[in-house]
């Protein structure tokens, strides 16, 4: 069993810090936007709900949700404060600061009908939302699956049934393909390693990216765990002795590899690990590798197909 210790935990926690605030990396502040969508009907959850001659007025407080929603051609009012790309029709939204800290009284002072974020900041976020009389709607991105389930029920409620229904059956066909052109390979045992500078946990199956290797048929070499992380422990996970290694970079990423290089060198133990010994040790690409779902998913599967099966069909 992997050692729980209170430094572990610790660790853990600033992990997670790290990663959240990651997500919310400020940018210059921009003017309000007044394109807003017609809605079909009237939907709960709303701080202010529509009539049917009024307009939807959507704050998306993460660089998920806001992709998706692009992707579902609706508009927003208020998006969030980040160092990543966001759709260029949002360059007018206002912005409401990083998703795990958002600035409530500016989310209140746009009316919004509608405030998403991410069940992974739930806990934090919404007895502050709720204080304030602000009820927002925290979407679960912890898994393709879930993520599927909050597009179609997005794509519902804003009138957008058919382009839901075509970014669902994208991620269908995308795991169908590409189970079709490895079914004849064997699937690798894989450990999956989230870091951050200075320290790095181990990413069960029950994390976003350990979904994304079960849905590919890889088997995470961590099976006794009902939490996203874990500690590491280098001589349990060598008993495990993983075919792949995936090494997931977060926050300052390059020094994150440069982390993860040093480890691999200086800790003799890396060395009798099969992925060590057969050169199967990849890092992965923070761009389509988050800690939650996202629209890249598909592109994510592929990148990540490559990795598990070399000698895929596709």
């Amino acid at each position: 069993m992997l050692r729980k210790t209170r430094s572990m935990k610790l660790i853990a926690i600033g992990l997670t810090l790290c990663i959240l605030l990651m997500a919310g990396c400020s940018s210059n502040g921009a003017k309000g936007n007044e394109s807003v969508n017609k809605p079909s009907n009237t939907a709960g959850n709303n701080t202010a709900t529509p009539s049917s001659d009024d307009e939807y007025r959507i704050v998306s407080t993460t660089v998920a949700i806001t992709d998706i929603l692009d992707a579902l051609d609706l508009n927003v009012v208020g998006k969030p404060s980040t160092a990543k790309p966001l759709p260029e029709r949002y360059s007018d939204a206002i912005e409401v600061g990083n998703p795990m800290s958002p600035d409530m009284e500016l989310v209140k002072s746009l009316k919004a009908t509608h405030v998403l974020s991410v069940t992974t900041l739930q806990h934090d976020l919404e007895d502050t939302f709720k204080g304030l009389g602000i009820e927002a709607r925290f979407l679960d991105f912890t898994s393709i699956e879930d993520m599927k389930t909050e597009i179609t029920k997005l794509g519902a409620e804003f009138n957008r049934v058919e382009q839901a229904a075509a970014l669902v059956e994208s991620y269908d066909k995308k795991i169908s393909d590409i189970k079709a052109e490895v079914a004849d390979q064997q699937a690798p045992t894989v450990l999956i390693l989230m870091g951050i500078p200075g320290s790095y946990l181990v990413a069960t199956e029950n994390s976003y990216i350990g979904d994304l290797v079960k849905q590919l048929g890889g088997a995470n070499v961590v099976t006794d765990s009902k939490v996203e992380f874990v500690s590491s422990n280098t001589e349990f996970l060598q008993q495990g002795n993983p075919d792949v290694i995936l090494r997931a970079a977060h926050g300052m990423p390059e020094e994150v590899i440069k982390m993860f290089d040093d480890e691999f060198k200086q800790n003799d133990i890396w060395k009798h690990f099969n992925a060590v010994k057969n050169e199967r040790v990849y890092d992965l690409p923070e761009d389509f590798f988050g800690t939650t779902g996202n629209l890249a998913a598909d592109e994510a599967l592929d990148i990540l197909a490559d990795m598990l099966y070399p000698d895929r069909k596709g």
